[in-house]
């Protein structure tokens, strides 16, 4: 399996690893350990570039798969072989904006729960705008706007954001661990990695964020739509 170097270290924009396996149908390597966040959790993969032997070869789309993280490349060039030494590169400013993005639906997160009790239905962001879904039962212009001064006040507030990796029996004893309506963490799983915002939201989360909340920047909400109900549909982009 691969380790996944970005689960600790968010900030990691090269590093060394070793080739463990090729998958010519799919055009891709598996590494040993990589930086580059495989996706998940409403948040895209991260691209780049992998050099070996000279060659420097395009990171399009990272996945997860059983055997490992799979890095697929955009080149005509054949593949470097298994045993081929690697020095990868994420495109840092496309995953820092995703790292300010996905901070920010979890300062929007728990100040909807933490204010008016509401869990999540959805979510998906791409970099620097996303949407989420809450069980609302009746959002106005007047309460958005709320919504969208609270936000930023925790954003003003230079949270700190802490992440962790728990036992499975210590993290579950943690109040509301699962924010979102559907309990996503696959069973069975040892470890569960948490994501706090210290002072305001705690959950389980696999994605990469920001060390402060400063560095989300300014949040506008710029438009909400009924999706049901009791699910109500919130969109917010960052300023660049």
């Amino acid at each position: 399996m691969t380790e996944l170097l970005c689960h600790t270290d968010a900030y990691l924009k090269t590093f060394k690893a070793t080739v463990t396996a090729v998958d010519e149908e799919l055009h891709a390597i598996i590494l040993d350990k990589t930086a580059f966040y495989p996706g998940g959790g409403g948040q895209l993969c991260d691209t780049g570039t992998i050099t070996a032997d000279g060659t420097v070869y395009p990171v399009i789309k990272v996945k997860k798969s059983p055997e490992g993280i799979l890095h697929e490349i955009d080149a005509a060039a054949g593949l470097p072989a298994v045993g081929t030494i690697i020095n990868g590169e994420v495109d840092w400013e496309r995953r820092y904006k995703m790292m300010r993005t996905h901070t920010a639906m979890h300062i929007l997160c728990g100040v909807v729960f933490r204010d008016y009790g509401a869990q999540v239905t959805g979510g998906d962001m791409e970099p620097l705008k996303g949407r989420m879904d809450f069980e609302f039962e009746n959002l106005s212009k007047d309460l958005v706007g709320v919504i969208e001064e609270a936000v930023n006040k925790e954003v003003a507030a230079a949270r700190d954001v802490r992440v962790k990796i728990l036992p499975r029996e210590e993290a579950f004893q943690i109040p509301d661990l699962i924010r979102t309506k559907i309990n996503l963490l696959p069973p069975g799983i040892p470890e569960v990695r948490t994501i706090e915002i210290v002072g305001l939201d705690l959950q389980a989360d696999g994605g990469t964020h920001v060390a402060n909340t400063r560095e989300v920047g300014r949040m506008r909400i710029v438009d909400y739509k009924s999706k049901g109900k009791i699910n109500k549909r919130i969109y917010v982009e960052l300023d660049e």
